[in-house]
């Protein structure tokens, strides 16, 4: 995009929103210049909540792909636009519909409860939708007679498995970022920093949540940094949710969890993520493009699932 020289990018996609009506919805692991620019700020069941009540009639997600096509999938009418259409996801990605739904055929008459960090198909083939903040309470509402399949994240899933006691068939996803933290690393941190706390998102591998003093999504990653007394925080997961942290206790210091790299601090950034600016985002706005868009028959399969879960909140 050629952005004319002297021009104010905050101001000129402030006039972009009234103009357009739009509403800019932003995920916590989004760049700094993008989150303080935006209208919502939240974690995918936040954004999911928000999209399903906006009376805007743009939505510009600031985010990855799945999460822009579920703002579509609850708004059919209103116009979707996304700054980055490459912005994927790995765990989305590391679960194609057509494996999954073969996978299905091998564990008839389970109930199928898929993360959001999905593509819209693998949505329209699942019974009910979680995100990393409610995950237990989706659980919860699955009787105990009835088998469970969950997937793509298979950290998570575990974690989840611990928390609610609930035996699960585990899709073998990942997240190419969470799997980065380096256990050795975060203890060889906390020898350095024995009065900082651990936070850890679910997506980590096991062996670094049992080094958490917190565990949970970047919502409650974010509002225990305001109610614990520590001063000091490692944090494992995307860095992009610290420029919120720094906000909300900017007394407080935090510290980025360590990849296994020997030079490995950018490996907890998410590339798809980063792949959104404040560039590309005054340039979605002004040509209403890239937008999203999904085949009618595959929206109202994949609704369902997402209504069932924002009905448990």
């Amino acid at each position: 995009m050629r952005v004319m020289e002297g021009l104010d990018l905050f101001e000129e996609v402030g006039r972009l929103k009234e103009e357009l009506n739009a509403v800019i919805l932003a995920h916590y692991y989004q760049e700094p210049d993008i989150q303080d620019v935006a209208d919502f700020i939240g974690d995918s069941l936040a954004l999911a909540q928000k999209a399903q009540r906006t009376d805007a009639d743009v939505i510009v997600f600031c985010g990855v792909h799945f999460m822009a096509e579920t703002a579509k999938i609850l708004n059919p009418e209103k116009k979707v636009i996304l700054p980055d259409l490459e912005a994927g996801c790995s765990l989305a990605d590391s679960c194609p519909a057509e494996q999954f739904e073969e996978f299905l055929r091998r564990h008839p008459g389970h109930a199928v409860v898929s993360y959001v960090n999905t593509s819209a198909a693998v949505k329209a083939l699942s019974d009910i939708i979680c995100t990393s903040s409610n995950a237990e309470k989706i659980i919860a509402t699955i009787p105990e007679d009835v088998p469970i399949v969950f997937a793509p994240d298979r950290h998570l899933g575990c974690y989840v498995q611990q928390k609610t006691g609930r035996k699960m068939v585990l899709w073998p996803g990942t997240c190419m970022v969470h799997v980065q933290f380096s256990e050795k690393k975060i203890r060889q941190l906390k020898v350095r920093h024995p009065e900082a706390e651990v936070l850890a998102h679910p997506e980590c591998e096991e062996r670094v949540l049992a080094l958490a003093d917190h565990v949970g999504s970047t919502s409650s990653l974010l509002r225990w940094v305001t109610e614990s007394p520590a001063k000091t925080f490692i944090v494992a997961t995307e860095p992009g949710i610290i420029h919120q942290m720094q906000k909300a206790a900017p007394e407080k210091t935090f510290i980025r969890a360590p990849g296994e790299g020997p030079a490995c601090e950018a490996c907890s950034e998410c590339p798809h993520m980063r792949r959104n600016t404040l560039e590309k985002l005054l340039s979605c706005m002004r040509e209403l493009s890239p937008e999203i868009e999904i085949d009618e028959e595959l929206r109202l399969r994949a609704l369902r699932p997402i209504e069932r879960m924002l009905e448990v909140g």
